[in-house]
């Protein structure tokens, strides 16, 4: 599990704030304001975030969260998926149970292609998001 402190930013694409409307599959109907943050593997591995994988090892995927201008406070966000196939570390951060949470914040904060996300662990299951 990360350890309070551990950040690390991350730059937005269109991917992450219009994820619902942009996949490459026709599983389900396009849905507007899904969003996720992406996790770097580099800083996965450094800060041992975890997918549902590594429960098994003890770890939890999920961390209650608040964002720094107070919109959204003392919700979950759950790390998931991986870059390879069964590798327990998470590559995304999104809503626990709720695809439209951060997609929420998103559209309250103009989300653009090319802004900055500070993701910063104030303790080891709890995060702080920034707009930078």
């Amino acid at each position: 599990m990360p350890t309070t402190g551990n950040s690390y930013i991350a730059t937005l694409k269109n991917t992450h704030f219009r994820w619902g409307l942009l996949r490459y599959t026709s599983s389900r109907p396009k849905i507007r304001n899904e969003g996720f943050i992406p996790i770097p593997i580099k800083y996965a591995k450094l800060f041992n975030i975890t997918n549902k994988d590594g429960l098994r090892l003890g770890h939890s995927n999920i961390y209650k969260f608040s964002t720094n201008d107070g919109f959204l406070k003392d919700l979950e966000l759950k790390a998931s998926g991986s870059s390879k196939r069964g590798d327990i570390y998470a590559k995304n951060l999104h809503g626990n149970g709720n695809l439209k949470l951060l997609g929420t914040w998103f559209v309250h904060i103009k989300a653009q292609v090319g802004m900055q996300i500070n993701v910063e662990f104030i303790s080891p299951t709890e995060i702080l998001l920034t707009k930078l």
